[in-house]
């Protein structure tokens, strides 16, 4: 993907693309055996992107990032007149890839969800794509990694013979695994959220809701089990353009936002909250960025 395709949506950089470009870039860095993060985002993940200084710099790091929500979709258009006709939602691009990847016979990885999931998402891929290689499942271990952990997961993806990750953590959790995971692997990781959950069978999608650019009241208590709500539903903020004012993030006193100091330091923190913490990984961020701040919720 051309580093020309990337539009600033408050702060975030995220593609102008669709389906079409985007699996062509995951199967591309494949066969080429070079590495690439790619995550998909919708309302929630660009704004946890605006409030948390650190995960803003994690996703402008990114090799790819989809424009996942019709919101995201439509801030590109009236902002940068992008022009897309459609978003590129996770789920849908997850489909997409694996079919490349079982018509070209590229095997593939499953990190992530439960086990319950897992077991359920395997012979529903398998259903879909008979050809399909899937190298090696696992789930996650919803706690923060030990020191070397994340070498050892690198290892066991290596040693599986695939030429690509899905990860299935949740925003951000999947997106702080791809970014440390990157420089680990010769394969591009891709951050696809609920896609496990859907093609498991265990989430419905809301069609008309999605095209109205809705589907994150889909996900608000009640509406469907088990997807958290989504934090920060404020379409309205994308396509103003206008930031919103952060309420003391972290340490910083309230409005005071992210003040760079001029060092950096790598991301190594085991206890990240958005765990599993894993810590070694490219590109840098200001000393000042807070890894404290927040809770993982959702799907992504």
């Amino acid at each position: 993907m051309s580093a020309g395709t990337k539009r600033n949506v408050l702060g975030v950089g995220v593609d102008a693309t669709d389906y079409a470009r985007a699996t062509e870039a995951v199967v591309s860095a494949a066969h080429e055996r070079r590495p690439l993060a790619l995550t998909a985002l919708a309302v929630h993940g660009v704004m946890t992107g605006v409030l948390d200084p650190a995960h803003n710099a994690r996703l402008n790091s990114f090799d790819v990032v989809t424009p996942d929500g019709q919101p995201v979709r439509w801030a590109l258009n009236l902002l940068h007149g992008a022009g897309l006709t459609d978003r590129v939602y996770g789920p849908e691009l997850t489909l997409r890839v694996l079919a490349r990847f079982a018509e070209e016979g590229l095997p593939v990885y499953l990190y992530g969800s439960t086990e319950e999931t897992l077991s359920r998402l395997v012979p529903a891929l398998e259903r879909k794509f008979p050809a399909l290689k899937i190298a090696g499942v696992e789930p996650s271990k919803f706690r923060a990694a030990t020191p070397g952990e994340d070498a050892e997961i690198a290892d066991r993806i290596r040693a599986s013979g695939a030429r690509l990750v899905l990860v299935g953590l949740g925003c951000p959790r999947q997106e702080v695994f791809a970014y440390a995971m990157r420089p680990l692997l010769d394969m591009p990781l891709m951050a696809v959220g609920a896609a496990f959950d859907y093609h498991a069978g265990l989430l419905r999608n809301p069609p008309v809701m999605q095209r109205a650019g809705l589907e994150w009241f889909w996900r608000l208590p009640g509406a469907q089990a088990p997807v958290a709500p989504v934090r920060h539903p404020q379409p309205g903020l994308l396509l103003s353009g206008s930031p919103p004012r952060r309420p003391g993030c972290g340490r910083h006193p309230a409005g005071a936002g992210h003040r760079p100091t001029g060092h950096f330091r790598r991301l190594t923190r085991p206890d990240d909250p958005y765990g599993p913490g894993y810590g070694t990984n490219r590109g840098a961020v200001p000393d000042s960025a807070n890894v404290e701040t927040g809770k993982a919720e959702g799907h992504g």
